[in-house]
């Protein structure tokens, strides 16, 4: 009798345990569709959207070492792609430059400043944001609004761009430094922590 009690024990473990890792999957399905919506894109990927099979073909030619076991990694010319390994969504972009030059930076704040328009915000002429809820792009008003009223700001996903060097610097300057951008979802990614 007992082993038939500490049986259904262990049924019942696995059956929440179960129950559990679908309810997970369904909220990640659910919380990467209100992702995709926001239409956040570099070249030729949407955060949250499935991987075409052309994009497939890519990552199995270039993979990267992913750090989460759950994602695969691999790069499509300058951009690093992660995906979610169940169903193929794209979890995070990003770029990253060494030894970059004046020129190069401006350039690549000029590309994104043309992707996302006006940041949300910015930070010691290093730090871009752009900020996006669900009903798309936050303005940097409506952002410092929100702040200051100390109202939850429901971002699901980010554009952040880092630099080393002031972004604008004068365009002769000899200045180099690194500089990168990153573009996910914090919801998403804490619901794929391992």
């Amino acid at each position: 009798m007992a082993n038939f009690t500490s049986l259904k024990t262990v049924l019942l473990i696995l059956l929440l345990l179960l129950f559990s890792s679908a309810c997970s999957s369904d909220k990640l399905s659910s919380l990467l569709g209100q992702v995709e919506s926001l239409n956040i894109s570099r070249g030729g990927y949407t955060l949250g959207k499935v991987l075409t099979d052309s994009q497939k073909a890519t990552a199995l030619k270039h993979p990267e070492e992913a750090a989460n076991p759950l994602t695969f990694k691999f790069r499509d010319g300058d951009l690093h792609v992660v995906a979610d390994k169940t169903t193929d969504r794209v979890v995070i972009l990003y770029e990253r430059y060494e030894a970059a030059t004046i020129k190069k930076v401006q350039a690549l704040v000029g590309d994104l400043y043309l992707d996302f328009g006006d940041p949300t915000v910015m930070a010691h002429d290093k730090i871009i944001y752009w900020a996006f809820g669900p009903e798309g792009k936050l303005s940097e008003k409506q952002y410092r609004n929100d702040k200051d009223v100390k109202k939850k700001l429901n971002i699901l996903a980010t554009v952040k761009l880092n630099s080393d060097i002031k972004v604008l610097e004068k365009k002769d300057s000899a200045q180099i430094g690194d500089i990168y951008f990153i573009i996910s979802s914090e919801p998403v990614l804490k619901l794929m922590s391992p």
